[in-house]
């Protein structure tokens, strides 16, 4: 198994109760379980709208996570992918519906239209005033008949949830709703299919391959497209939207489809702001989990023109806190760099030896960044390849406005520049090292005296030593040999590098939060590092 459940059966039942659990009371369940999973609100009083909605389970946190003051009075849940029941239906609707009535909402599927659909004439014909709403904001196949439901019915429950709270009637609820319905527009992209539970995981889409026009029940979209960058994802998705929005402001709903990082979520985002209907888009819902499939390494994005009432509505207070409101989307603000961060100024020369050096170590830790992750993750976080190649990056394009013929400036502004583009411990510390190297330089130091002050302060600052599992095990004994000639210098980083293959606790860095089994027989990537380079120097 591998997923945090204890069983396919219970896996809804259990997370519904869960939820319930967590909510402070807020949340209870009708006494029907396991067959009826209703989630009703335990503040609801019958005097105002009831807004029911619900559907088959694997959507979290949709519905019940958006059972609530200002949203949802209740919400019907049925298995995994699958319609509830009419009986289900029908409890939902009598547990919550009072003399102002009830509006049903649902996505256009087969299961749910019928169930809902025949739970509703039921209740009609108790005489009591149901309306159902049918949302089919899908626009992945333009000619279907029967579009399919998709993220566009949270705001569509958003809308008529905040209208209920206010008191107002069921026709003015229904229409408002209605309004939002037939003009959301919805598509879904997915790099990945979805694990159901109890299910073997369908691998239909390759690597570098996404899925295009996809639902939320892990059947496959209307296309395959080439999968390249985040840009490109967005620019597929826009494409096809931008035919079907006018020029009025949209209000945006960037949904996570289950199983995407909040980083790349925030990345779409901004590629959202760039794309080409961002003129179009005035506010935005997310980008969060809202209408999910399960674990699906997707998103979808809906786009609905939008009135100052309708965005008052989708921003009103509501207590579900899965709800992420909706705020204004522009251009990001700025503001001044603080006083007191003057950086030193360099003034730029030239050296054809340095520079070719310098050049020749940013090329090999490029040539490296792979290699260097891949050995990383085996004991860290897999981006110390990276890292060293940005930071390569970095200094190579900066190679112009650096003070080339100077040792003890270049030092300097290495590690002044270092401090800038590098991230984590690595940065810092190499920072440390080049700005100590050239302090030292400054007072007089030989080339291998500055840079034995830069690891000493290095060291001092870092608090690792030989035999620690760091890049100190290369990099001590490289400089020590220095005086010996570039060649020594690479064998004893080289030996100092293989020795930390066999050092089975680290006492620095994240690799000494990591077991034995797991650093035996790797090297350190940052001692690797400084190996490849001293190499790369000798030959």
């Amino acid at each position: 198994m591998t997923q945090f459940i204890n069983s396919r059966e219970n896996a809804v039942t259990e997370a519904i109760d869960g939820l319930i659990q967590a909510s402070g009371g807020a949340l209870a369940k009708l006494d029907g379980f396991p067959h009826i999973k209703v989630v009703v609100r335990n503040d609801w009083d019958k005097s105002k709208v009831a807004i029911v909605c619900g559907g088959g389970s694997g959507h979290e946190p949709s519905h019940a996570g958006f059972v609530g003051q200002g949203m949802l009075t209740a919400a019907v849940c049925g298995d995994i992918f699958a319609s509830p029941s009419v009986d289900a239906v029908l409890a939902g609707i009598l547990a919550v519906i009072g003399s102002s009535g009830c509006l049903l909402v649902l996505k256009n599927y087969t299961g749910d239209r019928l169930n809902f659909g025949l739970a509703a004439e039921r209740a009609r014909a108790m005489g009591l005033k149901v309306n159902m709403l049918i949302v089919g904001d899908d626009i992945a196949l333009p000619d279907l008949a029967q579009p399919r439901g998709l993220a566009g019915t949270l705001l569509v429950n958003k809308v008529a949830g905040a209208l209920a709270e206010s008191g107002a009637s069921l026709d003015e609820v229904t229409a408002a709703a209605q309004k939002v319905s037939e003009s959301a527009l919805t598509i879904g992209m997915s790099l990945d299919t979805c694990t159901i539970p109890g299910t073997p995981k369908e691998a239909r889409i390759s690597e570098n391959t996404a899925e295009l026009g996809l639902g939320i029940h892990n059947e496959p979209g209307a296309e395959q497209i080439d999968y390249s960058t985040a840009d490109a994802a967005i620019k597929a998705v826009s494409d096809k939207m931008a035919p079907l929005m006018g020029d009025t402001p949209h209000v945006a709903l960037l949904n996570n489809l289950g199983g995407a990082s909040v980083l790349e979520m925030s990345v779409l985002a901004n590629a959202l702001a760039h794309s080409s209907i961002a003129d179009k888009v005035s506010d935005i819902v997310g980008p969060a989990s809202l209408m999910t499939s399960l674990d699906m390494h997707g998103f979808s994005l809906t786009v609905v023109p939008a009135s100052a009432a309708d965005i008052a509505h989708l921003d009103a207070p509501c207590a579900p806190a899965a709800w992420p409101g909706c705020k204004s989307f522009g251009a990001p603000q700025t503001q001044p760099m603080p006083e007191g961060l003057a950086l030193r100024t360099f003034k730029a020369s030239t050296d054809e030896k340095n520079a070719q050096i310098l050049d020749l170590i940013c090329k090999t830790f490029i040539a490296s960044e792979a290699e260097l992750n891949t050995l990383d993750a085996k004991s860290g976080d897999g981006d110390t390849g990276s890292t060293l190649a940005g930071a390569a990056r970095g200094l190579a394009s900066a190679q112009d406005r650096l003070p080339m013929a100077n040792t003890e400036d270049l030092f300097g502004a290495i590690g002044q520049e270092l401090g800038q583009i590098m991230g984590g411990s690595s940065g810092v510390l190499l920072a440390i090292f080049f700005t100590a190297a050239g302090e030292a330089a400054a007072t007089g130091a030989s080339l291998q005296g500055a840079l034995q002050a830069g690891l000493e302060r290095m060291k001092s600052v870092g608090g690792a030593a030989i035999g620690d599992r760091t890049m100190i095990d290369a990099l001590e004994p490289a400089l020590v040999a220095l005086n010996n000639g570039l060649g020594a210098a690479a064998q004893a980083a080289r030996t100092g590098a293989d020795s930390t293959a066999a050092i089975l606790q680290a006492k620095a860095g994240r690799a000494s939060y990591v077991g034995a089994a797991q650093l035996e027989g790797h090297r350190d990537p940052g001692a690797q590092a400084v190996a490849l380079m001293f190499e790369a120097l000798s030959q």
